[in-house]
């Protein structure tokens, strides 16, 4: 296992988008420490602030993580990568697949853009988890996102493929979805604001739009595969699979193919 302990806190904003298993298997400790992770002209280097300890294995640890690390695992393609710590923005963002897990919190845009693979956050994500960042076409697009804390406001905001997991997110979660799924215990105000597909299965929320019509309650074989997949993750979020659930159509504002699942 590679391993790289931050000595002391960044002094600028580090772009980890280069830093991954894969990247630094056929590098010396040497080359590695010279690598370019500074974001302003003072051209911070891996050196600089990491301890360097490489053995070309597909497993990296970043022990003692920070809120500037931005852009962690986002070139991740396979093997896994482990923050002992923060991280900052766009965690995972774009990933291919691998395992990506962060012990602390996480910035907004995590998973952004993410195609495949597994992002788990043990502590809290920002605003736009699984979103699409500025002028992109999508969010998570095709990842599981899995935040066991609680997740900021557009939780999955123009996700077009996947899962994701959390346990509380703020308003608008699920806000312009194009497709996937998002189950979460409880939610803010206004989800499925604007979405188009996709699924959304909540315990509790807040105000729905009136642009969504409840068609009723069903048993439908969907849910209980659903049931499964998320028992693997989290037992709470089958446990909401399996309590009777009222089905609400929408957003009628779109195409209003979407739909939100709530516990009745």
């Amino acid at each position: 296992m590679s391993t790289l302990s931050l000595r002391e806190a960044p002094p600028e904003r580090l772009d980890f988008l280069s830093i991954s298993p894969l990247s630094l298997s056929g590098l010396s400790q040497a080359e590695a420490e010279r690598l370019e992770i500074g974001t302003s002209r003072k051209g911070v280097k891996l050196g600089d602030c990491f301890s360097v300890s490489l053995d070309g294995s597909d497993s990296l640890t970043i022990e003692g993580g920070h809120e500037r690390l931005d852009r962690v695992g986002a070139s991740l393609s396979g093997g896994t990568i482990r923050v002992v710590g923060d991280v900052g923005q766009r965690l995972g963002a774009g990933m291919a697949s691998g395992t990506l897990t962060v012990t602390g919190n996480a910035g907004p845009y995590a998973g952004s853009g993410a195609t495949g693979g597994t992002i788990t956050i043990e502590g809290d994500a920002g605003d736009y988890a699984g979103g699409a960042v500025y002028a992109a076409k999508a969010g998570l697009d095709g990842a599981t996102l899995v935040i066991r804390g609680r997740a900021g406001a557009h939780l999955g905001d123009r996700m077009r493929r996947g899962l994701i997991l959390t346990g509380r997110a703020g308003a608008h979660a699920g806000s312009r979805m194009i497709a996937g799924t998002i189950a979460a215990l409880e939610v803010g105000d206004l989800p499925g604001y604007g979405m188009r597909r996709g699924t959304l299965v909540v315990g509790k929320h807040g105000a729905l739009s009136p642009t969504f019509v409840e068609t009723g309650s069903h048993d439908l074989v969907f849910l209980r595969l659903l049931a499964k997949q998320l028992g693997s993750l989290s037992e709470a979020h089958a446990a909401l699979l399996a309590q009777p659930l009222r089905r609400y159509s929408g957003d009628l504002a779109t195409i209003a193919k979407g739909e939100i699942w709530v516990s009745a």
